[in-house]
């Protein structure tokens, strides 16, 4: 058992605690409040900290392993999932320290390395989404590989499936259910990193939509749609899904119809901020970054002042050092706080909205609350008077999960 006691405590949904108390009994919260309020194990040493809150929730995020600096999606069919599982590793210790206790993996290794955590490779908790959903063609198709490579490759369990017509639909969903994934993602519209297709338009039809969705639901799982255009919007929620990805062409319209299917939006600022001048990127996929960098920010601000739910993701995925690599996650919320929500809002969206975006597979985390799981950070500083400071993994000295350090005085721990 151990014993926090905080100058401020952040609970991550609702208001701070000033001189307040965490008590850990194994993995689990036992007692969170204040320190007059809390009960007093015997022989249980307190442990003084500064400010203290739950494990930050990246709920858009990518386990690729493809080549450090390159974005291609003809690399994650050619080269072997052995050698992008190897690279993925120093994602996931980088994500720890800079304080991510969990992710949403919405397409690539992520099914394969959470077994890995699991077993005790060090990184986040991870909620997989196996194989995205795509229409040939489409977003997760890649343009410049035969079709017959892409289709077989989808149908082993790669990182991409195309899936056009209700019935295959029902069986990619099917497939993905099969590996055990936590939530389904589809391609609800075009992308930007993808050659071809348009950002604008709606891909899946409607019937293919509401098939996805009625599937994964059978299995209690939600479904994350990839949207950039309104048409796609729409039919996604239409259809259902819990989450729109991205939203970059969100209006008042698509704004009150997310508000209230319940949906929640998943902005992505990070991948938008450190992709939009990368000299690697092909051009018509810098056309294509351009046009929506233009608009995104714009509608996303939209978003939360119509009262739009918003949960925090980055969409990061490189490997190495370079823009849109692992351990940058941090960056979203400060990127957040420029659309005008509060440094309490945006750690909201960065922690007690993370497990909302799984629905019914929701574990009972992101919140300092009893019950809940024993994922935190120390903080040095206060990120409600400057959430930036989350940005930075120097400032995240503590790292814990399931009440088990892995993170201390600055240093990653082995996660035994």
């Amino acid at each position: 058992m151990r014993r926090f006691e905080a100058d401020v405590l952040i609970p991550g949904r609702g208001e701070p605690i000033t001189d307040g108390v965490l008590i850990v009994d194994g993995d689990t919260i036992r007692y969170a409040g204040p320190r007059q309020e809390a009960p007093d194990p015997d022989g249980v040493a307190p442990v003084r900290v500064g400010t203290l809150m739950p494990g930050l929730w990246d709920s858009h995020t990518h386990l690729l392993g493809g080549p450090p600096g390159v974005f291609d999606y003809a690399a994650l069919f050619t080269q072997s999932p052995a050698l992008r599982a190897a690279r993925s590793t120093r994602g996931l210790r980088a994500a720890v320290a800079a304080g991510v206790t969990s992710i949403r993996e919405l397409g690539g290794l992520g099914l394969h390395l959470a077994t890995a955590v699991e077993e005790g490779l060090l990184g986040p908790n991870i909620h997989a989404a196996g194989s995205v959903l795509s229409v040939t063609g489409g977003h997760a198709d890649a343009h410049n590989l035969p079709l017959p490579w892409v289709r077989d490759a989808g149908e082993r369990g790669a990182d991409f499936r195309m899936a056009d017509g209700p019935d295959d639909c029902a069986r990619a969903v099917r497939e993905q259910l099969r590996r055990n994934a936590k939530v389904i993602k589809v391609c609800a519209s075009g992308g930007v990193m993808s050659v071809i297709d348009d950002p604008i338009h709606q891909q899946f039809t409607d019937q293919e939509l509401r098939t996805i969705v009625e599937v994964a639901a059978l299995a209690q799982r939600s479904v994350a749609a990839h949207c950039h255009g309104k048409p796609g919007i729409m039919a996604a929620l239409a259809a259902g899904v819990l989450t729109i990805e991205h939203g970059t062409y969100l209006d008042e319209e698509a704004c009150q119809a997310m508000r209230e299917a319940g949906a929640i939006l998943v902005p992505t600022f990070t991948i938008i901020h450190e992709m939009r001048d990368h000299p690697a990127l092909s051009p018509e996929v810098t056309a294509k970054m351009a046009a929506v960098a233009r608009i995104h920010q714009e509608n996303i601000t939209r978003a939360h002042e119509a009262g739009v739910k918003i949960a925090m993701g980055s969409d990061l995925g490189a490997s190495g050092d370079g823009p849109a690599s692992w351990g940058r996650n941090g960056r979203e919320l400060a990127l957040l706080a420029g659309i005008g929500m509060t440094p309490q809002q945006v750690i909201e969206a960065a922690t007690a909205n993370g497990p909302d975006t799984l629905g019914a597979q929701a574990p009972r985390s992101g919140q300092l609350r009893a019950g809940y799981d024993a994922d935190l950070l120390v903080v040095d500083g206060n990120p409600l008077a400057d959430v930036s400071l989350l940005a930075d993994p120097a400032r995240i000295t503590e790292v814990w999960k399931a009440g088990v350090a892995l993170k201390r005085d600055g240093r990653l721990l082995d996660a035994a």
